[in-house]
């Protein structure tokens, strides 16, 4: 199967990307799905919107399984992570859009931390701020 030069660009990208960069390339697309579950759902299209919030869902499972749980601060991002999905599976079940915008805000200030991390500014390595 032939990919286009955007896939082809996307891949490159994600092998190349440091970790911290690719935290916040899950941040981005969990909150992408997590907009376009909340699309979804505005249209009553509900295999659209669980499609997105189950993507959605499946990255903050992946944030989860990058910890290194060796850290205290592991421990309290578990219980964020744990926040962010049972609000995606509330407003999934309930096809509901108030709960995917606070995980969309809570997703949002996580990559803004992040990227605070990955530029150094905030004096943490990775492994301080959790990331195996």
């Amino acid at each position: 199967m032939m990919k286009s030069p955007y896939q082809i660009y996307q891949q490159s990208s994600v092998q190349t990307a440091s970790g911290g960069q690719l935290i916040i390339m899950l941040y981005e697309g969990a909150i992408r799905f997590a907009k376009a579950g909340i699309e979804g759902i505005q249209v009553n299209n509900y295999e659209k919107a669980n499609h997105n919030l189950k993507k959605a869902q499946a990255i903050i499972h992946e944030l989860i399984a990058s910890l290194n749980h060796g850290y205290d601060i592991s421990k309290n991002l578990v219980r964020i992570y744990e926040y962010l999905l049972h609000l995606l599976i509330k407003a999934n079940v309930n096809k509901s859009v108030s709960p995917i915008e606070e995980a969309i805000s809570h997703l949002l200030e996580l990559k803004e931390a992040w990227k605070q991390v990955v530029k150094g500014s905030t004096g943490m390595s990775m492994k301080e701020a959790g990331v195996q």
